[in-house]
């Protein structure tokens, strides 16, 4: 009688885990992208782009709808087959 010990490795996530994060981080990075600028190049201006709706409400809340996805990406419990 032979055994054999033959694990297989299975990995935490599968692709549908990987694909919700990867959106994650691209939501993520969008909304950093659209909060950068509005700066005023001459130091003795002030500019009031800084303060407009896209800088003040809706990049922070695509920034956390994008960390939202992450936490779902991890929490989601994979499908086995």
């Amino acid at each position: 009688m032979k055994f054999t010990n033959k694990s297989k490795k299975d990995f935490l996530f599968n692709k549908s885990n990987y694909k919700w994060l990867f959106m994650s981080i691209i939501t993520i990075a969008f909304g950093f992208i659209i909060m950068a600028g509005g700066g005023s190049k001459d130091p003795n201006f002030f500019n009031d782009e800084i303060f407009n709706f896209r800088r003040i409400r809706l990049a922070p809340t695509i920034v956390i709808i994008g960390f939202g996805i992450a936490v779902y990406s991890i929490l989601k419990n994979p499908v086995n087959k």
